[in-house]
């Protein structure tokens, strides 16, 4: 009988630990990290930045080091409004917005967040964008005029104010003349009310404000307009409003990098899209709540209601603006007609099964909490 410890037996018995060794461990694979440069519209100190920050971290953690976004503020490499062009080009690879940004491109793009909607809510609108045609329009329009990206819309914002004003507005002879901020189609809105419009980006306003080289202006939610420092320039916010009543976020990807993803990594976006949106909407009622306590108790802002007439008014000069729209553009009266359809189901629906919450809050907090009449 061979001696067991002979260096040739002592080898083979070591060959076959390592290689039991080697088949028991798990087989590991090295995946490399695809990095995406985005950069978001707003100023790094905007909630909105955060938003964007939120999304890109969902999609972070879920990727592990597979996929790997960096969100950059507004400015960073490009100008906030030059972001399209920017991801379709390639210069950067993502970006966080909104649609109605893009406005110049094809008037029809300001559909997603300017004007009432037909009586949608943001939420419904996203319900119509992702479930009663509005993607394919989308998709169909920046085919039309040449962008090459990936977009997905999520993020349903509240009602913004009419705006920050010098004064308190009580009547649309007040509007006349006021040289103003917004964007998108409320633009139109507002010239057809006589107003003066000057369609600034967020990080602009407030300066242009100070500098007396615009009168009045509107921007978001009282979280961003705090942080932004209207407080610190006008002291009358106006709330509710028609122009900007049902809009969303946008986070865009540039479509050749997104399409050389695999299937799995596409759908964490999916999903973390879908996550950021729930998220967003409930940061959005806690943080804008506590803003606009804060702007009424420590910064000694007037909040008024804007009266039920300028309101009106908003829904007239809309009517006027989005006819003449339709004729000159095709694209906008298909987004019009889609939108329509999808607000006379959904909203009958939402109208005729909620409750009117305001009867139960008022039941318990009304007295004196209510905005000032201009």
């Amino acid at each position: 009988m061979s001696d067991p410890k002979t260096p040739r037996r002592r080898s083979l018995l070591k060959g076959a630990a390592v290689a039991a060794g080697a088949m028991s461990a798990p087989m590991v694979a090295v995946a490399q990290t695809t990095s995406f440069r985005f950069q978001s519209t707003w100023p790094a100190k905007d909630i909105f930045h955060e938003y964007a920050q939120d999304f890109a971290k969902k999609v972070n953690d879920m990727a592990g080091n597979r996929l790997k976004i960096e969100v950059l503020p507004a400015g960073a490499v490009v100008p906030a409004f030059q972001l399209l062009e920017a991801v379709n080009k390639g210069t950067l690879d993502g970006g966080h917005g909104v649609v109605a940004y893009h406005y110049g491109k094809n008037s029809a793009l300001a559909l997603w967040g300017s004007g009432p909607a037909y009586g949608m809510d943001p939420n419904m609108v996203l319900a119509w964008h992702n479930y009663g045609g509005g993607k394919a329009l989308l998709e169909e329009i920046y085919k039309a005029i040449n962008m090459d990206v990936v977009s997905y819309l999520y993020g349903p914002m509240p009602t913004q104010p009419l705006g920050w004003f010098k004064k308190p507005i009580s009547n649309v002879a007040q509007l006349k003349g006021l040289k103003f901020r917004t964007v998108g189609l409320a633009v139109d809105v507002f010239k057809e009310l006589g107003v003066a419009v000057n369609p600034l980006p967020g990080g602009e306003i407030v300066p242009a404000l100070d500098r007396g080289l615009i009168d009045a202006a509107e921007f978001n939610n009282a979280s961003s307009d705090r942080v932004l420092g209207f407080p610190d320039v006008a002291k009358n916010c106006m709330l509710q409003s028609f122009h900007q009543s049902g809009e969303q976020f946008e986070i865009l990807f540039n479509k050749t990098k997104y399409n050389a993803l695999p299937a799995e990594l596409k759908a964490t976006i999916d999903y973390a899209v879908q996550a950021a949106s729930a998220d967003m909407s409930w940061k959005a009622i806690d943080r804008n709540s506590k803003d606009y306590i804060e702007l009424k108790t420590k910064d000694k802002i007037n909040f008024y209601k804007t009266p039920d007439s300028i309101l009106r008014a908003q829904l007239d000069a809309w009517d006027k603006v989005v006819a003449a729209k339709a004729k000159e553009n095709p694209h906008f009266q298909k987004v019009l007609d889609s939108q329509k359809a999808f607000a006379q189901r959904a909203g009958q629906w939402q109208n005729d099964y909620m409750v009117d919450f305001k009867m139960a809050w008022n039941r318990y907090f009304a007295r004196g909490a209510a905005p000032k009449k201009a």
